[in-house]
C-alpha cells in the first residue's frame, strides 16, 4: 500500500517570495517540525541534481535521509527524491497565484513503503497529513510574519 499525501494553504506573499523561502531547504527546520537539520551534499543554491541529507523525527524515530532535486522552477514547482531507507519518498511543492498577490502553496508526499513499515502505512499517512497540516500552517505565519 502507498502512502500519498497532499495538503494545501493559501499564504498572502507572491509566489515568488514563497517558492524561495519554501523551496530552499535551509529553511525546512524553521517550519517543518519534524526536521531537526539539513546539510547540503552540494554546493547552494538549490537546482536540479543538488542533494541534501536531512535528520527528522517522525512517530518517535530519527530518520536520515538523502534528498535529490529532480525539478526546480523557480515560483512554480520542485520536486525532490529519495530512494534510501525503508520508505522511498517523493516530495512535490507548487505555487500557484491566489487573489491579490497570494500563494496557493500544495505540498504532496507520496512513497511506497517496504518491509514492515508497509503494515503501518495507513498510520503512517495520518501521522503525515496531521503533520503537514501544521507545517504549512508555520509556513504561512512565518511567511506573513514578514
Amino acid at each position: 500500500m502507498g502512502v500519498d499525501v497532499q495538503v494545501e494553504t493559501t499564504i498572502d506573499r507572491s509566489p515568488a517570495e514563497v517558492s524561495a523561502y519554501a523551496g530552499d531547504p535551509s529553511n525546512a527546520p524553521a517550519w517543518y517540525a519534524n526536521i531537526r537539520s539539513v546539510d547540503w551534499q552540494t554546493e547552494p543554491p538549490v537546482g536540479p541534481g543538488s542533494r541534501m541529507d536531512f535528520v527528522a523525527q517522525f512517530l518517535g524515530r530519527r530518520l536520515a535521509y538523502t534528498y535529490e532535486v529532480v525539478e526546480w522552477v523557480p515560483g512554480e514547482r520542485l520536486v525532490m527524491r529519495t530512494a534510501d531507507g525503508p520508505f522511498p519518498m517523493e516530495t512535490t511543492y507548487t505555487w500557484e497565484p491566489a487573489g491579490d498577490g497570494g500563494t496557493r502553496m500544495t505540498l504532496r508526499n507520496r512513497g511506497t513503503p517496504s518491509g514492515f513499515s508497509r503494515v503501518g502505512a495507513p498510520v503512517m499517512e495520518r501521522a503525515m497529513r496531521r503533520a503537514t497540516t501544521q507545517d504549512l500552517a508555520r509556513l504561512k505565519q512565518l511567511m506573513e510574519s514578514r
